[in-house]
């Protein structure tokens, strides 16, 4: 084959791939094969460069960097949308059209095209005779900016369109946006570089978008999705007269639309779909806030046709606001378990997502380092789902003049003890240990915990009112409780103090494992425990263990290795230890195993859809536990996928490759079993 005829063919071949991985959501090839296939392409246009074509896939790599960006007019203006806040809204918007459409004669019941509003950048696709030659920013709507180059790298775009029956001149429309997996990522990257991190998806897209090197924004995981058009001159055929069967056509050209859209009639029907997909809003691989209806009939749009800067036959029908301004009136600091101090936010009250937010944590000091917070600042706040409310930064230009930096206390707002922060360690922490009140409640919460020592009926008001009582300072105090002081207390009658005194008995019976978690030492979880336990056998031998020896130990690293030495080396805790196991705390015995492995070492899972019982955070950091590198996408190195409802792409991937999906009941299950547990009912 002359090389003429095979660059035709691996630029084909690779387009086909493309169009299968980034518009259809599934990929044909391993990632080596297609590699190679472009690999192969760049040698021969290198070799034979007078070959080289602008719809290349090798041309995606951008131009030289810019001094700025021209000006594009659009021929048709890009229009804004009206918006609904709610049902009612949505309902009079719906009736508008029907009333409308019976006026100008059209009898039948609107069709409306129903797609997820993404949370990106407007912008404009100019294809002439197949070949993307333009891509503008929305701008003021009447004019953007010219972003071609940049836009050229983005893999969703096709620079050359499938097929052959396009119109001469093609203005496609539609959002780039950012996939919250790649913002974390972009996000990550920033902190281990130092650098200014983006506040939302949304921010990262339009800054990626607006830079002056396109290299820059190759760099970037943007996405493409087309939700419309502008003009079109010279169509081979004439187009469906439908919004719904148009954007299906501009599918089969090669451009990505959203896989949720769909063709829907009547206003109950809107509302289920705006409904079902508030419901899956934070399980979707992107952002979205709110839902855009359109009249499914060109011609009924131009019957309707437009108000001011938006159509009238299409609403946005939003969310509640998942980001607010306010204010930041106070940094307060809370003292956690194991004494570290936590900085929160106490904000003037926001609805933000539904609820109303008047606290936010801002985990360390360095958080407010990076994002330059001070008391009296304006700030975002971001709320998605039932995740903690987060600040995402300062409004500066808001900045009150008596705005005040706030610097880490240096002693504990609980006790007075020294706050001390280790070189090398984000967290600062109070040295009060035990003698601090905070770490006294928190620590016999945890004792007490159904994983831990599991002692039922003791509860946190429980131990609230034996600390206030100073009748329980220790651990070791729960079993010295008498009948005569639990009946002394508030609301506890002799039935109540029985039940507890019987929990106490039942929960001397424990397990190693059980038991070393209970002590709350420092970074050890229950899979650490559980590891320790198995490895040294007793506890006699954990205690007398040193450094070296705990790092042999699997999931233990230096650091917490010199943090449970350090915890078996305090005086106060071996007589901690003694007394429990004087006052009845007991075990059977464990078989030393030192060659104990993490259960999922070297297995690769992907957690996806709405889980029940816990976030996907929360089992990502399960599956860390465990041994198992968590991943963000499904390949063909996957070992498991753990699917809830709402599952979407990464399910199907999973199907495809076979690989092994499994539910969240069959997860906790497996987790149980890891662990030595049993399973949760």
């Amino acid at each position: 084959m002359n090389p003429s005829d095979r660059i035709a063919a691996l630029r084909a071949e690779i387009e086909a791939h493309n169009y299968a991985y980034y518009v259809q959501d599934s990929p044909t090839v391993p990632d080596a094969h297609y590699d190679k296939l472009l690999r192969e392409l760049e040698a021969l246009e290198a070799e034979h460069p007078h070959l080289v074509t602008p719809e290349s896939p090798t041309q995606r790599v951008g131009a030289p960097a810019q001094d700025g960006f021209a000006t594009v007019q659009h021929e048709i203006p890009m229009l804004s949308l009206g918006n609904a806040f709610n049902a009612e809204e949505l309902t009079q918007f719906v009736q508008r059209v029907s009333d409308r459409l019976d006026k100008a004669g059209s009898q039948s019941e609107p069709a409306f095209c129903c797609e997820p509003k993404l949370d990106g950048i407007a912008i404009a696709l100019h294809y002439e005779a197949g070949r993307l030659v333009r891509a503008a920013t929305r701008g003021d709507g009447a004019a953007g900016e010219d972003i071609t180059a940049n836009v050229r790298t983005i893999p969703s775009v096709p620079l050359k369109l499938r097929g052959n029956d396009w119109p001469a001149w093609l203005e496609v429309r539609g959002e780039v946006y950012m996939p919250r997996a790649g913002f974390t990522a972009l996000n990550e990257r920033a902190l281990a570089h130092n650098e200014k991190t983006y506040m939302n998806p949304r921010n990262a897209a339009s800054g990626s978008l607006r830079q002056l090197n396109p290299a820059i924004t190759r760099q970037r995981p943007l996405e493409f999705c087309a939700y419309g058009w502008g003009l079109i001159r010279e169509p081979v055929k004439p187009l469906p007269d439908s919004q719904f069967e148009r954007l299906r056509l501009f599918h089969e050209w090669g451009l990505r639309i959203n896989p949720e859209m769909q063709r829907l009639q009547g206003l109950h029907e809107l509302l289920a779909y705006y409904d079902r997909l508030a419901e899956v809003r934070d399980d979707l691989p992107y952002e979205i806030d709110g839902i855009v209806y359109k009249v499914d009939a060109i011609i009924q749009q131009d019957l309707l046709g437009f108000v001011s800067r938006a159509p009238r036959w299409a609403i946005a029908h939003k969310f509640p606001a998942q980001e607010a301004l306010t204010v930041l009136d106070k940094i307060d600091f809370q003292i956690g378990r194991t004494g570290a101090v936590t900085p929160v936010a106490r904000l003037q009250p926001v609805q933000v997502g539904g609820v109303t937010v008047s606290n936010a944590t801002l985990h360390n000091m360095d958080e407010i380092a990076r994002l330059d917070l001070h008391e009296g600042d304006t700030v975002i706040v971001h709320r998605a789902g039932d995740v903690i409310p987060k600040v995402l930064g300062a409004v500066v230009e808001r900045r009150p003049a008596d705005a005040r930096r706030v610097p880490l206390p240096d002693s504990c707002p609980i006790c007075d003890a020294p706050i001390t922060r280790e070189e090398g360690e984000v967290v600062a922490r109070c040295t009060g240990g035990v003698t601090c009140g905070a770490q006294r409640l928190e620590a016999l919460k945890h004792f007490v915990a159904r994983r831990a020592m599991d002692i039922d009926g003791v509860g946190e008001k429980l131990l609230q009112a034996l600390v206030d009582r100073q009748w329980v300072m220790h651990f070791s105090d729960l079993f010295r409780l008498t009948r005569e002081q639990l009946l002394d207390l508030e609301r506890m009658g002799e039935k109540s103090a029985d039940n507890v005194l019987s929990s106490l008995e039942a929960s001397k019976q424990t397990t190693l494992p059980r038991f070393l978690f209970a002590l709350g030492i420092r970074e050890v979880g229950e899979t650490t425990a559980r590891n320790l336990a198995r490895y040294f056998g007793t506890l006699d031998r954990l205690m007398a263990a040193g450094v070296e020896e705990l790092e042999a130990v699997p999931d233990v690293g230096p650091i917490m290795a010199r943090h449970i030495q350090s915890f078996f080396h305090q005086e106060h805790n071996r007589e901690e230890i003694e007394a429990l196991i004087g006052l009845g705390v007991h075990w059977p015995a464990e078989v030393a195993d030192s060659t104990v492995a993490l259960p999922l070492s070297g297995q690769t899972w992907v957690v996806t859809g709405k889980l029940e019982t816990a976030s996907r955070d929360q089992v990502k950091a399960d599956l860390q536990a465990l041994g198992a590198r968590v991943a963000g996408s499904v390949s063909a190195q996957t070992d498991c996928l753990i699917a809830g409802p709402g599952a979407g792409s990464k399910l199907k991937r999973a199907e495809e490759l076979g690989v092994a999906v499994i539910d969240e009941a069959t997860w906790l299950a497996r987790r149980a079993d890891y662990r030595g547990e049993e399973a949760a009912t």
